[in-house]
């Protein structure tokens, strides 16, 4: 990744992004907001690398765990924590929560609640652009857990058919809630599989934003010029539980310690300031900034209005 002048500007959504979700469970812990969440806190070098090399046009399709995705994308975290707390001002007006947070004329397609169903909506979304002779990509993100779901295999033979341009990145970050991949998947890589459908599969370092944003700027590359689909691995961890509501006890306090040691934001700040873009202090002010802004945008989101009675069925699809 060559550009000197965007790199700063991806660790600032690097630590935007670990604040915003640092700033949630926190509300969660205090009761005020409610439902469940899904914490990107460790993965954000995946994201932010794989998005950085989509182009105006392309679009992206989320999962559950998908704030992170849509703070890569661009969407506003004044709107976002509107969502979370039930506002009117939110993404989807205070009724989709944290899982379907969505700017569908954006082209960030939605999170989803449902495992692996950013596959399907992914192998529309390329087959419309591919059908109009547009020469856009979609970049569809999904956790290892739901390369086990049926819809996995029946999108990847899919989209290599009728060679749609869509680049599968799995987020491969060790547990599906709390079953290992080790016991879970017989090969030993989950872009292995890539082999069975007839298109490339490569597995990257998910802390090395660089090696992430390599990847996905070949692959989308490869979709748009015509050559169908691609099967990427980023190999990551999440250090919170699966949802709020997790007890870690199936991994130990040795185990997270071991990742956190390889945490992505603070690789990437190093080797910033290796290249000259970037001081300690100033690394240290933009998280400062970081977290004053998520505590304004939850402060604002806080005074905004409850959706209307008369509105819940509106935003209706039948």
């Amino acid at each position: 990744m060559q550009d000197n002048g965007n790199r700063v500007e991806l660790l600032k959504k690097m630590l935007l992004s670990r604040t915003f979700d640092e700033k949630v469970n926190d509300l969660y812990a205090e009761g005020k907001v409610h439902g469940t969440a899904h914490f990107y806190v460790g993965q954000e070098s995946v994201a932010i690398g794989a998005i950085a090399a989509l182009r105006e046009g392309d679009v992206i399709t989320s999962t559950h765990r998908g704030h992170g995705h849509a703070i890569a994308f661009g969407l506003d975290v004044d709107r976002m924590a509107a969502e979370l707390l039930g506002q009117a001002t939110g993404y989807c007006h205070g009724k989709g929560g944290s899982m379907h947070i969505a700017d569908v004329r954006a082209g960030m397609l939605g999170a989803n609640g449902i495992v692996g169903g950013s596959m399907g909506i992914a192998c529309g979304a390329g087959w419309a652009f591919k059908h109009r002779g547009q020469d856009h990509a979609v970049l569809c993100f999904f956790g290892e857990g739901a390369a086990n779901e049926g819809i996995f295999h029946e999108s990847l033979n899919l989209a290599a058919i009728w060679k749609l341009p869509v680049v599968f990145l799995c987020e491969n970050n060790q547990y599906g809630m709390s079953m290992s991949v080790k016991k879970a998947t017989a090969v030993e890589n989950i872009s292995d599989r890539a082999t069975a459908y007839g298109m490339p599969g490569v597995t990257v370092s998910g802390a090395e934003l660089d090696e992430v944003h390599d990847a996905a700027a070949e692959a989308l590359e490869r979709a748009r010029a015509g050559e169908g689909p691609t099967l990427l691995e980023a190999i990551t961890y999440r250090y919170l539980g699966h949802s709020k509501s997790d007890a870690n006890l199936y991994r130990t306090r040795e185990e997270i310690a071991m990742w956190r040691k390889r945490d992505p934001i603070q690789r990437f700040a190093v080797k910033l300031e290796e290249e000259g873009l970037l001081k300690e202090e100033e690394w240290r002010t933009l998280e400062e900034q970081s977290k004053r802004r998520i505590e304004e945008a939850f402060e604002k989101a806080q005074n905004q209005p409850d959706p209307k009675p008369e509105s819940a069925l509106e935003d209706v699809y039948a």
